[in-house]
Order: C-alpha cells, then structure tokens, then sequence
C-alpha cells in the first residue's frame, strides 16, 4: 500500500524517519509531493506535513528539526499526547499535538548523545544525561506507540485503508567472551591462576579448578549444549556472539587460534546465527577490530553480518561508523548495559543515521531491551513480572524484544534455573 505525504520540501531528515515511521513500523510505502495540485487531485490515502494546513486533509504540522542540518541546541519542554509523553508542540491546528517525525529522529538518531555531556565513569553516554530516563518513559517504546497512533488517525479517515500486519517476537543473544573458565587455557595461565586462588585464600576457587582440569566436574561456561537442548525443546531463537581478541587485561579468553575453540563455533552455527563480539581494543582502534573481523570470516568461512557489544560501553557514534565502513550489516548493542529499557525510544530496528554527515548508513541497529549485566546481585525471578507488563506494551505495537545474556550467566544452577524461566515467559 502507498501513501501520499505532502511536503514542502524534500530532505534526507525526512527522507530517513518517514520511511522508519510509515515503512518499517507501519508498513505502507510513502511518496512525496512537493505541488499542492497534485496532491490535492491525488484521491487515495495522504496527508500533509508542512507549517500550514492546505485545506480538509490530514495535517500534522512540522517542528523544524527535519529542515535543520548538523546538531544544534534545541528548546522544548515535555508533554503528554493522552497517555503517551511527547514533545516538539505545534499548533492546535494540527491532527497531532506535536511533531511526531522530529521527536521520532530526535530518539532514533540519539541526537542528544552528540551534543555537549558529561560522560560516566566508564567514558560513555550516561543515562542520567537521556530524555527518557528524565522523564521516566525509557520503558516505554515511544516512537512506536506514536506510528500507532497515527495509523489510528489514518484508518480513521480512510476506513478501507489495510495495514500489514508486524509480528511480536523475542529474540535472545549469547555472548561468548569467555568459552571455558578453566579448560583449555593452557598450563602457564593454569599455574598463574592457581597461584592467584592461593594467595587471595580462594580456597574453592582453587578446588574447582583443579576438578575441571581433572575432569571431575564440567567446566562452568561450558553450557552450550544444555543450552542449545532447552533452546530446542522450547523453539527459542538463539543468536551466539564470540570473541576473537588478543589476550589481555580485557580478554581472558582462550586462543583465537585453537581448534577447540574453532570447533565450538562451528558447532554452534547449527543452532543459530553467529557474529562477533569486538574486544575492548577494537572498539576503539579501526584496526584490530577490522583484524578481528577477518579472524571470524577465517574461522566460519562466510562474511560477517552481526556485531554485539555486551559488556564494553557503546562508543557511540564512532562504533558504528567503523561497523558500517567494514560492511558489518546488523548490530545489536542499542541499549543501557545496567538498566531496562529502550536507549532509542523504539522496539523496531533501524538503520544508522550519521548526523554529521547527514546520510543513512547500510548498518541496521537492532534495540535489546535487556542486558543480562541487569540482573547481577538480584533475584531474578523478581524483574519476571516487570518483563511481562513490558512485553504487553511491546505487543500492542508488534514490536521485538531482544535479550542479551552470556555463556557464564548460567553457570549458576539457579541463576540458569531462573534465565531458563525468564526466556519462557518472554517467548509467549
């Protein structure tokens, strides 16, 4: 289905979130006019979106932010749009209370993590800094509860108009920055290890890496195939991302090199899709990271097309930048690592927008909703019920809820116990 948009003019700021709003959240193709002749002999379903009303039609009136280009210091107070919090007030005259496009790009593109702030102490974009978290609606999938209101509006005034129909679904991610806590890391960082356990009284610490070496007892990262079988036994998708860095203070991994390790993500790729998790370096050196990346399509063989970033802050623009110069196709680190939520405002994925040079890029961002860094030091079971009311609100939009966990979170009987029933829960 097609849709009409009157504008006054065309830019690549408009070009990018209408065809977010109307194509990959609702669905519909837009095309724009520019004459008012042709849009008012156009009989089908539009509307327009410029500082003035035409005449009768649809209009939804522009904040500006859409004509601008660069980042610029921006006035605005917040409001409400019945029971959803919006921002960017226009007139009375139009449809909506507010410029749904230019608070759309203003979350997607995170407009507000290029202008002036005080990073945390890990170096990143602090929470506190964000729109949604002052406003208490980062657990709100906004920019999608906007796109169906306005699909109301327009089924509204044109009753034979047909929507496709999206599909909820949950997704969940496996980072794998560590494969084996005690195997296979050779016998020089074994002895080390143990010498560390002894000096630091880490008596069971020591035991436990004496059994594993023995072959008393599993390794405990090693969950693949318990994992894989509850996957299978619950028709879950799952996604496994592997690190392949040097070894240093950031990567206690094993060798990149080993054929075990080869093996595990070989195997590992007959139960899901794979890709990569950079190590702390490459996220900050255009190099090791386009070094790691040729490790991975060495090993599987196939070119990379999905990045994660788990544990390391998002440096975020620079981080996709060189995602999207090394043809990476897909990431899924759009989120805060320690908090529940929506980074972007929206459940649906997205591609890059560069504000500095006002492009869209070929990456697409996939939003996760939760990083298993969340659940540390807490009872589980007790975010359940908050996951569910969010999932309600997810599925009144037919969004997508991604997951982030690693390999180590199930290390723990009850720890695994409790995600196993997290991922059930969020898979209906």
């Amino acid at each position: 289905m097609e849709i009409l948009v009157y504008i006054p003019k065309q830019t690549p700021r408009i070009n990018y979130i209408f065809r977010q709003m109307c194509g990959r959240i609702l669905g519909f193709k837009v095309k724009f006019c520019t004459k008012v002749e042709d849009f008012i002999a156009f009989e089908g379903v539009k509307f327009s979106y410029a500082k003035k009303k035409l005449g009768n039609e649809i209009f939804i009136q522009k904040f500006g932010l859409l004509d601008e280009q660069g980042i610029n210091d921006l006035n605005f107070s917040m409001d409400r749009w019945e029971d959803v919090p919006c921002f960017f007030r226009v007139s009375s005259e139009s449809e909506i209370p507010f410029d749904i496009f230019s608070a759309a790009f203003y979350l997607i593109t995170r407009y507000e993590e290029y202008q002036p702030h005080v990073k945390n102490d890990v170096d990143s974009y602090p929470i506190e800094e964000s729109l949604a978290h002052q406003h208490d609606f980062l657990k709100q999938p906004v920019v999608d509860v906007w796109a169906y209101k306005l699909k109301k509006i327009l089924e509204a005034k044109f009753p034979s108009i047909t929507f496709p129909k999206r599909r909820f679904n949950s997704h969940f991610l496996i980072a794998v920055s560590k494969a084996f806590e005690h195997r296979h890391n050779g016998f020089v960082r074994f002895v080390g290890a143990s010498f560390r356990d002894i000096l630091q009284l880490q008596i069971k610490s020591l035991f436990d890496r004496f059994k594993t070496m023995l072959r008393l007892q599993s390794d405990p990262n090693d969950i693949y195939d318990e994992l894989i079988g509850f996957a299978k036994e619950n028709k879950l998708k799952l996604d496994f991302y592997f690190q392949l860095s040097n070894y240093s203070r950031y990567s206690k991994s094993i060798s990149y090199n080993k054929r075990i390790y080869h093996k595990l993500i070989k195997s590992m790729g007959d139960y899901g899709d794979l890709g990569l998790l950079p190590g702390f370096e490459a996220l900050h050196d255009f190099k090791i990271l386009k070094k790691e990346i040729k490790r991975w399509e060495s090993i599987v063989n196939r070119s990379l097309v999905k990045t994660l970033i788990k544990n390391y802050h998002l440096n975020f623009p620079d981080a996709y930048l060189n995602f999207n110069k090394l043809e990476v196709e897909k990431d899924f680190s759009m989120g805060y690592q320690k908090n529940i939520g929506f980074r972007a405002g929206t459940c649906t994925a997205f591609q890059f927008y560069d504000l500095n040079l006002e492009q869209v890029s070929g990456l697409v961002i996939q939003p996760y909703i939760l990083n298993s860094r969340v659940l540390k030091g807490i009872d589980i079971y007790d975010k359940i019920e908050e996951l569910k009311e969010l999932r309600s609100t997810i599925k009144s939009v037919d969004g997508q809820m991604n997951f982030i966990f690693e390999n180590s979170d199930f290390a723990d009987r009850y720890s695994k116990n409790a995600i196993f029933a997290l991922m059930k829960e969020m898979k209906q």
